[in-house]
């Protein structure tokens, strides 16, 4: 899953705990990239709780939980969430299919 803010992907951590922070816009779960934590206002374009109003929420299987204040709620899914560059990045299959042509050097017509 991409950055929603810039569209990079997440790659494995080395050690320790991902530097990437998760959230949720728009009743679906979102990742910040740490490039993005430090060069923006992040939490400003995430839900907030209903009750308490945290940004620390999670979603799944249909709820939006805040880790706050325990609050659950039904999910309410509209359009696909997308910050600047979002629309533009790849999808993973045609990042994996052009890297696989890089390796196995392939052309366009392989």
């Amino acid at each position: 899953m991409p950055c929603f803010r810039c569209g990079a992907r997440q790659t494995d951590p080395i050690r320790g705990a991902s530097p990437w922070k998760r959230g949720v816009r728009a009743d679906r779960q979102v990742l910040i990239c740490p490039t993005c934590q430090r060069t923006t206002d992040w939490t400003a374009a995430l839900d907030r709780c209903e009750a308490c109003g945290s940004t620390v929420l999670i979603c799944r299987l249909g709820e939006v939980e805040c880790r706050d204040c325990g609050h659950v709620r039904e999910a309410r899914p509209s359009e696909q969430p997308g910050g600047p560059g979002a629309s533009d990045a790849p999808g993973l299959s045609e990042e994996v299919a052009a890297a696989l042509d890089r390796v196995l050097g392939r052309g366009l017509l392989g």
